[in-house]
């Protein structure tokens, strides 16, 4: 087999792999918050600011979770078009 090809299968398997494994995180991110604004709504104790800070926490850790991803992605496309270049460089040396 070829190393490019190969190495293509290898990025092809480590972004598989990373998008399960985020959106794994993401859920338990998502179930922990519901579980946290449950709590707060029960919190009489809490005052208003209190909640808003928490509020403000958890859509900056969402933003970030986001621009996380974003990244993550914009690099893969750019791993997966040099891997593609190489190939198209190889097709003509040969011809």
């Amino acid at each position: 087999m070829e190393p490019v090809k190969i190495a293509k299968q290898m990025i092809e398997f480590q972004k598989a792999t990373f998008d399960n494994s985020f959106s794994a995180m993401g859920m338990v991110q998502e179930q922990a918050e519901r579980m946290l604004n449950m709590s707060l709504e029960q919190a009489t104790w809490l005052p208003e600011e209190g909640k808003k800070v928490i509020d403000e926490w958890i859509k900056g850790y969402k933003k970030g979770r986001e621009d996380f991803k974003k990244i993550v992605d914009e690099n893969f496309a750019k791993v997966e078009e040099f891997f593609a270049g190489t190939e198209k460089g190889k097709k003509t040396k040969t011809k």
